[in-house]
């Protein structure tokens, strides 16, 4: 029986709970989930086979779809209010996959990597959280998560909800996903298109496959008529040819 899956992305924060997890109750009743959007660097690709090795856990991979496709379906790039990426490629297929393994086994408790220092909203969204209670999925993300897979028994737990970056790298010390150590402060989609343009523009010049990923923004700006940079500065450094309102007037 599995009595926790973890929701891991090759990142920092939801490796740490597997391996809480993994202490906690052995790894013969863990499951990793990898919700692939088919748009994460080569090395994410490589760290999540590290952890299965590593760990010798068992991570089910499941895909939605992908980023480009979802940016021509929405006819924009993500960004704001509107996460249609992670709503489409993680968040639907993570409560599919919950469903049915309570239906087959009965209910679990679900591990999210979420810290409130990661951001402001993050800090807002979870400041009547605590790290040691159980939520309904519908609790922990309202509006996202269904109230019927509380029904089936499946509940949320947020085990590194108060744990700083420090606590986190220093639980994993070498172990970490190797973006980290090249200077990226998050892992997911490479770029996130929902990010800011620093973020953008380094991961675009970072190496050979972050050329590939400009080419393919570039591509999509060109078919949904819409700029993947978002601030006035990341669209002059990026566009040069293209003066500002204020030098043309």
């Amino acid at each position: 029986m599995v009595k926790i899956p973890v929701p891991i992305s090759g990142g920092k924060d939801s490796q740490t709970c597997l391996e809480l997890a993994i202490e906690l109750v052995g790894v013969g009743h863990v499951q990793g989930l990898f919700c692939d959007t088919k748009f994460e660097h080569p090395l994410t690709y490589e760290h999540i086979d590290f952890i299965r090795d590593h760990y010798r856990v068992q991570i089910d991979v499941v895909n939605a779809g992908n980023v480009p496709d979802k940016v021509r379906k929405y006819g924009r790039f993500p960004g704001g209010g509107a996460r249609f990426c992670t709503d489409e490629l993680k968040i639907k297929p993570t409560v599919i996959y919950a469903k049915a393994l309570a239906t087959a086994q009965g209910g679990f408790e679900i591990w999210y990597g979420m810290r409130s220092d990661e951001s402001t909203d993050r800090a807002a969204r979870y400041k009547d959280r605590v790290s040691d209670e159980l939520y309904t999925p519908h609790e922990y993300m309202a509006g996202k998560y269904p109230k019927y897979l509380a029904r089936m028994g499946v509940m949320v737990r947020l085990p590194i909800l108060d744990w700083s970056k420090h606590q986190v790298l220093h639980q994993l010390q070498d172990r970490a996903n190797p973006l980290y150590a090249a200077g990226f402060d998050r892992v997911g989609c490479f770029p996130c298109f929902a990010s800011g343009d620093v973020h953008k523009e380094r991961a675009f010049g970072f190496d050979k496959f972050g050329k590939q990923q400009k080419v393919i923004a570039l591509q999509l700006e060109r078919e949904i008529g819409k700029s993947i940079w978002t601030s006035q500065g990341g669209s002059q450094r990026n566009n040069p040819d293209q003066m500002c309102m204020i030098c043309q007037s």
